[in-house]
């Protein structure tokens, strides 16, 4: 028995390009991205197809990324050092905004990489052929 209902486009040898669209700070949809990650690369690597993945955070989503609010650092951490495919980026929009409003920098995990504007990432990557994905 099989679960594929698309079995047959699993061989085409093209890498697969995923990103992730994260706007939003609750833990339980935090959560919930970094499982869908893992079923991502999970499903892929059965299939050892090569793969990337993209986890772009703006605005509320930022908190994902910060050292001192992310309600799933230590798993997020774990995740991006554990796994090549695997990259988060933080919106430098969003940290000015922040920075701002708090009267100081915010700290993001060491992991990330920041981007000059969340958006625009995304959709220069759709552009570039990436699958779009908002969890």
């Amino acid at each position: 028995m099989t679960f594929l209902a698309t079995e047959n486009l699993t061989d085409d040898k093209k890498p697969r390009r995923i990103v992730l669209h994260v706007n939003f700070a609750e833990g339980e949809r935090l959560n919930y991205v970094l499982n869908n990650v893992e079923n991502i690369v999970e499903y892929y690597s059965n299939l050892a197809r090569d793969m990337e993945i993209r986890v772009v955070c703006h605005g509320p989503g930022l908190h994902m990324l910060r050292v001192d609010s992310s309600p799933v650092k230590d798993r997020l951490v774990n995740m991006a050092d554990g796994v090549d495919e695997l990259s988060f980026y933080a919106c430098a929009n969003t940290m000015g905004r922040m920075a701002l409003a708090e009267g100081k920098q915010p700290e993001i995990v060491s992991q990330a990489t920041l981007v000059q504007a969340g958006l625009p990432e995304i959709i220069e990557l759709q552009r570039l052929g990436w699958t779009y994905l908002k969890p």
